[in-house]
């Protein structure tokens, strides 16, 4: 494996390029040095043969660390300029000469087996990426080099391989599962039945790493581990002697992936994972916790699962304890006077304004905190609960009982999860049809918790915020009654209260789950809108920057529940002043007007043409956040701020809120003002969330103020247009789904000014339908929409492709709720069918159950039209209309009684 390789290093560049390292890694080196010292690293980036020379101290530099480094350094130095050139190489080996590229790569294998093992480590992880860019095909050098490492019984080499092969599975598996050429089988086939070997070898580290390795393939399920399944299995239950995560993992994975092939041994696994559940090692005791969310989702035979809760339950409630280590206690007692820093604020994102229903994903925001045996052990028992309900409370709540009950402060970890325990079984145990022993639990849970919202500890009582917001859906279903009503007022008055503590924790908690009771009890708020607005506009007065964002989004929940309620003078004079006084206190560029600007949005939408006082200042400084943003994207100097989508984005959702809320009012606002072309340049951009909210004002205008896009109205018409037809991958959905509702919503106010786009847009809303799988509920039904409206306005250019689309057309119209935009798109349906009656036989069952999917066509109008279409049909076609009707579900029949298009006398000639 020796290289012979041509080039070598000279003596001065060596020697220098070390000492920038050393000093790189100095700790002793100033912040100032540092970047000097990266600066001059960058600079020789430059040089063709840099790499090459990083790739020499990696492999060599041992040889002369006597010479050139501190014999202390040599390792880290060593380190230092492998992970530069593993950087490098990331964006720049594909145009390197092809020379240094065979010597980076001929200096890398024999190090496979280096003694130290940072530096295997090391070479293993740019052996990985030079594979990620190159493929296995593109050095023929590596598997073989591998395979003699691995069969070598040298220790070191052993690791180094491994190791090495262990960071090309996690990043790249699917490159040892392809063809390569000159190999008579795939690379798997050769590492796979050595890795099942190493399962048993005597070093730890060795087993870890290829049970690591196998692992990655779990979820791929390649041929050649599927067909290996019998020795995968042997070679876990050896390794089960010795609990390890990877053991773990392996069990979890296959439970998702391939639950029929543990179901032999299911029981061992269980009780392996059962008492694996409990190992001091958390990382161990983490990877078991998984496997029951996972026996559940796998809809594993539940009856062997629940004959282990009795002794499942208690070790997850262990766990639910806070650890000693847990990140959470380091700040929970932080009091409110402390001013939060930068890196106390969570990356925040705002989802654009979206027109339809709401099947997106919104990002979870827990993904900014550590996962942990803790929340883990939660998630279970939450799945245990909605998979066995109130089954499991009679093991569950003695041991809950017990722990609550406990008073001294050496337990409060133990009330704590209990607590929270009651939190994760709340939708689970207590669903909409609660039973009995659930609803005597349920009662008896409200009366456990109102206590310890008053708690010497923060995190008891910032649990108990949270879980009775679990409850709090439960709570508004007993307002009917006046023990109910109380406990709703009691939990009500109670997160009001802890609203204003002063521990920051605490704070957060019970705006939190207060916004989540706003969200479950809507009109139930009204009675004490005076002082939940008082509590918030305290608590807005009070907080620091962190919980200031919550308090936004709990007055903008409190708005979106109870709308019209909150415009009373009254209401607005608690509300409005320290908002807008908040409001002309921030810059355009400060970022903290984020959530004002959403707050603002569903406060303009609930008060309507109430927010009239309001509406000159905002839309002016909507309009200038905008345009100071579209110029710091091409000029940040002139901008005098750094350009960030996100305030064009939020800006335009609260003009769309205003357009909303203010209907035709709004002509006053934007008449003179050139939104129009800032508008037509936001559809424009190249960011979709710029787009989608831009697309989402342009249908809102279109509603309210049509005669405001008319000067540019083809322009706005084919711009939307070409979102139809664009490469609909994930980011891009949410655009097309508001081009297209916007187009739709221009059509029906601009009549025959939308032809020149028609044929088109009916065209991609077609390929849309007919590939509605690939697309999301919301796109779909708009899409059905718009091509309604389309033809019903221009029925002569739709009807001849109607044979294309007809089908899966109407089976997204049968999705429909019943409203207005149904109406039109029915409208449409008639309008093609009378046009081109025979485009439309092959899919008349389809059509049938299109209308049957009305509970009530409120238009007569409309009522008419459908039952012409029908009438029509059967005169058309005859006898053989009776065929049509027997292949409909008697439901569908019943429902098209109404029009009496099938008689009993039709039925006696069937």
């Amino acid at each position: 494996m020796a290289a012979t390789a041509v080039w070598q290093p000279r003596e001065d560049g060596l020697s220098e390029i070390c000492v920038l390292l050393e000093q790189q890694i100095s700790p002793s080196s100033a912040a100032v040095d540092k970047s000097q010292i990266w600066k001059q690293l960058q600079h020789f980036s430059q040089i063709p043969d840099f790499n090459n020379y990083l790739v020499f101290i990696l492999v060599r530099a041992q040889l002369m660390c006597n010479v050139m480094m501190h014999q202390g350094k040599s390792v880290e130095i060593r380190q230092a300029a492998g992970l530069l050139l593993k950087n490098n190489l990331k964006g720049g080996y594909s145009s390197m000469a092809q020379e240094n590229q065979k010597y980076i790569k001929s200096e890398l294998l024999p190090c496979l087996g280096a003694v130290d093992r940072h530096i295997r480590t090391t070479v293993g992880t740019i052996i990985s990426e030079i594979v990620n860019i190159d493929g296995v095909s593109g050095w023929l050098e590596l598997l073989p080099a591998l395979v003699t490492c691995l069969d070598s019984n040298d220790l070191n080499h052993m690791d180094g391989a491994m190791d090495a092969l262990s960071k090309i599975c996690e990043d790249i598996p699917h490159v040892l599962d392809s063809e390569v050429p000159g190999l008579a089988e795939s690379p798997i086939n050769i590492f796979l039945p050595r890795l099942f070997q190493f399962f048993q070898s005597p070093h730890a580290s060795l087993k870890k790493l290829s049970l690591g390795c196998v692992n990655q393939y779990v979820i791929i399920m390649p041929a050649a581990l599927y067909n290996s399944m019998d020795k995968y299995l042997q070679g876990l239950f050896v390794l089960a002697n010795d609990p390890v995560a990877e053991v773990c993992a392996a069990f979890v994975q296959l439970t998702e992936v391939l639950p029929s092939s543990i179901e032999p041994h299911l029981r061992n696994v269980m009780e392996y994972m059962l008492q694996v559940n409990k190992d001091p090692d958390e990382e161990v005791a983490l990877e078991a916790c998984e496997f029951w969310s996972a026996y559940c989702d796998a809809q594993l035979p539940p009856d062997n699962l629940k004959e282990l809760l009795p002794r499942l339950i208690p070790v997850l409630l262990s766990n639910m304890a806070y650890a000693d280590d847990d990140e959470s206690l380091f700040d929970a007692e932080e009091d409110e006077s402390q001013p939060d820093r930068d890196q106390d604020l969570k990356p925040r994102f705002h989802t654009s304004r979206l027109h339809g229903s709401e099947d997106f994903d919104d990002d979870d925001d827990d993904s900014f905190n550590v996962w942990n045996l803790r929340k883990c052990s939660a998630a279970a028992i939450d799945v245990l609960s909605n998979v066995f309900g109130d089954e499991i409370l009679p093991a569950l709540m003695p041991l809950i009982q017990a722990k609550i009950s406990t008073s001294g402060d050496e337990t409060w970890k133990e009330r704590e999860a209990a607590v929270l325990t009651l939190g994760a079984i709340a939708e689970g145990c207590f669903n909409v049809q609660v039973t009995l022993c659930a609803s005597a639990s349920f009662l008896q849970i409200v009366a456990f918790l109102l206590p310890l919202l008053d708690d010497k500890f923060p995190l008891i009582r910032s649990i108990s915020c949270w879980t009775l917001s679990r409850f709090g859906k439960y709570l508004i279903q007993e307002t009917g009654n006046p023990k109910g009503y109380e406990q709703f007022e009691k939990v009500l008055m109670g997160l009001l209260r802890r609203l204003l503590d002063s521990n920051k924790r605490v704070q957060e908690a019970a705006c939190s789950a207060f916004a989540t009771v706003e969200e479950d009890a809507a009109e139930e708020l009204v009675p004490h809108l005076g002082v939940i607005l008082q509590h918030l506009m305290c608590a807005f007065g009070k907080y620091q920057r962190r919980n200031l964002r919550i308090v936004y989004d709990a007055i903008g929940t409190l708005a979106d529940s109870v709308r019209e309620e909150l415009n009373k003078p009254a209401y607005l004079e608690i509300l409005m002043p320290p908002l807008v006084a908040k409001w002309q206190q921030l810059s355009n560029s400060d970022k903290d007007l984020f959530p004002l600007l959403e707050c603002f949005t569903s406060i303009s939408q609930a008060l309507g043409v109430g927010f009239a006082p309001f509406a000159q200042p905002v839309f002016q400084r909507c309009m200038d956040i905008i345009q100071l943003q579209q110029l710091a994207k091409v000029d940040p100097a002139s901008a005098g701020a750094q350009y960030d989508r996100e305030f064009i984005v939020c800006s335009l959702d609260l003009l769309s809120g205003l357009a909303e809320g203010l209907g035709s009012g709004i002509e006053s606002l934007i008449s003179q003002s050139n939104l129009r072309d800032v508008l037509l340049k936001c559809c424009m951009d190249e960011a979709p969330d710029v787009r989608q909210s831009a697309f989402a004002l342009m249908g809102d205008l279109a509603r309210v103020f049509p005669a405001y896009l008319q000067p540019r109205l083809l322009e706005f018409l084919e711009i939307a247009s070409q979102q139809l037809s664009a490469n609909l991958i994930r980011e891009n959905l949410s655009v097309a789904n508001n081009a297209c509702w916007a187009i739709g919503e221009l059509a029906v106010k601009v009549g025959q000014e939308v032809s020149s786009i028609v044929t088109n847009v009916v065209s991609s809303l077609g390929l849309i339908l007919q590939h509605e799988e690939a697309v999301n509920k919301s796109l779909v039904e708009n899409s059905a929409i718009t091509l309604g409206r389309l033809a019903w306005i221009r029925p002569d250019l739709v009807a001849p492709h109607m044979e294309h689309f007809m089908k899966p057309w109407c089976l997204a119209l049968s999705m429909v709720r019943d409203d207005t935009e149904k109406e039109e798109a029915f409208r449409g349906l008639c309008a093609v069918v009378k046009v081109n009656p025979s485009g439309g036989v092959s899919s008349l069952v389809f059509i049938c159950k299109a209308i049957a999917s009305w509970h009530e066509i409120r238009s007569e109008d409309v009522k008419n039209e459908v039952s012409q279409v029908l009438n029509g049909y059967k005169h058309m076609l005859g006898n053989s209309w009776g065929e049509c009707w027997s292949a409909l579900e008697p439901p569908v029949k019943e429902r098209l009684s109404r029009y009496q298009v099938f008689t009993e006398l039709d039925e006696q000639k069937l």
